[in-house]
């Protein structure tokens, strides 16, 4: 293990370790440990994510690489800009869209984005009806993004009309203003695992130019209940044991039966606003009830049956 021992004014002797700082003070020979987590900043933001270890992993190196590259710089070493093009593949629900507007947050506040805001774009935005207007809608909507984040969602549809489809066009001017605005512009696309593959093997030379490829992988059971009682408590409402043993039951079915098209989150979110609503409903006909009342999600209010 490296360690770096310095003594300061005081005479105390400040031994750096991975992730603690030891310091002894001389006189009273007392030894303190003070944490030392620079990355605390990066879990803080991430802290209501569930799972994705790999997304918190990937930014935590970006952080790092920033910081360092800083300190090379300051010893005229030489440094390069981190190209931060991103390709997100995953199943509806798995926070594609969340994570790609948290980011634009993120790297503004790590002062590699000058703006920090968030576009979302589909075809529609891109593609043109007639020669020329393709390139030029595509242009526009890169000069409104500098500073920020261009999110595009099903970026394959861009490529479903073969060769002589206008989709093609818009790639290839994504593809331009990557290489030559990557320094205050960052591009996502984001789509189904399966269709971004087939995406990407269309399109030779495309996947090199995304330095970072992440996988939003399906969610299993015991994080969509994590995530349920999440929105549960933002709203300020609470899942009774009852209703946490239905909607697990409820849930362990769903991922079952439909494993492509279930929308993870996205249908965790509609199951407890439908409660919320069951749950007014409920109370209002109940015509009396106390504040416990009025937090509690019930198995009833779930009314997961219909869903």
């Amino acid at each position: 293990m490296e360690t770096q021992m310095i003594r300061n004014r005081n005479g105390q002797i400040n031994i750096v370790l991975h992730d603690k700082k030891e310091v002894r003070l001389e006189n009273t020979g007392q030894v303190h440990y003070i944490e030392n987590r620079p990355f605390m900043h990066i879990d803080q933001e991430f802290s209501s994510f569930v799972a994705m270890k790999e997304l918190k992993r990937t930014i935590k190196e970006i952080y790092a690489t920033i910081v360092i590259n800083e300190k090379r710089e300051q010893l005229g070493l030489t440094c390069s800009k981190q190209v931060l093009h991103m390709l997100f593949k995953g199943n509806p629900g798995t926070g594609k869209t969340t994570v790609a507007r948290k980011l634009a947050k993120i790297y503004f506040d790590m002062n590699l984005l000058s703006k920090g805001h968030f576009i979302e774009a589909e075809r529609a935005d891109l593609v043109g009806e007639y020669i020329g207007q393709t390139a030029q809608k595509t242009r526009n909507l890169i000069q409104k993004a500098m500073g920020g984040i261009l999110f595009i969602d099903e970026a394959y549809s861009l490529a479903r009309g073969g060769e002589k489809d206008f989709g093609k066009e818009a790639i290839d001017t994504l593809v331009k203003h990557m290489e030559d605005k990557h320094n205050d512009f960052v591009l996502i696309l984001a789509g189904y695992p399966f269709e971004m593959e087939r995406f990407l093997s269309l399109n030779p030379g495309l996947q090199s130019r995304f330095p970072f490829i992440l996988d939003f992988q399906d969610y299993e059971v015991d994080q969509l209940m994590e995530i349920a009682k999440q929105m549960a408590s933002e709203r300020e409402y609470k899942l009774t044991k009852e209703a946490e043993i239905e909607l697990r039951a409820h849930l362990t079915r769903k991922t079952h039966e439909i494993k492509r098209n279930f929308s993870n989150a996205r249908y965790v979110r509609n199951v407890i606003e439908n409660a919320i609503r069951m749950h007014a409903v409920r109370l209002l006909r109940k015509n009396e009830f106390s504040t416990e009342d009025l937090i509690q999600l019930t198995g009833k209010d779930l009314h997961i049956d219909t869903i």
